[in-house]
């Protein structure tokens, strides 16, 4: 028998041998399992009692498909990727050709609880704003450690851009900072 009948050689299965003798091109004349199952679930006597009508059902397929173009920006508006910063600095300086660049230090609440620290180098002349994996210098889930890390990249930039001839001023991260914003975002004020 096969389906949900006796299996004709258990033994061999319970001691995990291979089953002999089972022909293996018997199943290549039927048709494929894609196709087979939904047509033997549908037709399921036991599951036609049960037949309800469902949300959405007898909506015309027309109208339920897309009527937007290929011209549309819809599908492709992502979320703002800096939505989930607390607290940001931007310092101005000079890279070592000379020209001015902006150096962008941010505190973010990500997925999980995890506090990220990141850093970029002109952000604005990137193809898109998301940041990238190696612009992150510190995760973790202590608020103490993001501030601690982020002031610590703040104090190494201030001292480059002291170096270079630009005496930027930049207050520290602190807490009350970014506790004000999160906690505005987790009590919906």
């Amino acid at each position: 028998m096969h389906d949900l009948g006796t299996i004709e050689q258990a033994r061999l299965l319970l001691r995990r041998e291979p089953v002999l003798d089972v022909p293996v091109l018997q199943d290549l004349r039927g048709a494929a399992a894609s196709r087979v199952l939904p047509g033997q679930v549908r037709d399921h006597l036991l599951l036609h009692r049960r037949l309800c009508k469902e949300e959405g059902e007898g909506i015309p397929e027309e109208a339920g498909e897309l009527q937007h173009g290929g011209d549309c920006i819809v599908g492709a508006v992502k979320v703002s990727s800096d939505r989930g910063r607390f607290a940001e600095r931007v310092l101005r300086g000079v890279d070592d050709a000379g020209d001015e660049e902006h150096v962008v230090i941010w505190i973010e609440r990500k997925a999980g609880a995890l506090w990220a620290v990141g850093r970029a180098v002109n952000p604005e002349q990137r193809n898109g704003r998301d940041p990238r994996s190696d612009d992150y210098i510190f995760e973790g889930f202590e608020l103490v450690d993001a501030l601690e890390q982020a002031n610590a990249a703040l104090e190494d930039d201030l001292t480059v851009s002291e170096r270079d001839g630009r005496g930027d001023h930049c207050r520290p991260f602190t807490r009350e900072e970014v506790l004000k914003p999160l906690e505005a975002w987790f009590f919906g004020r």
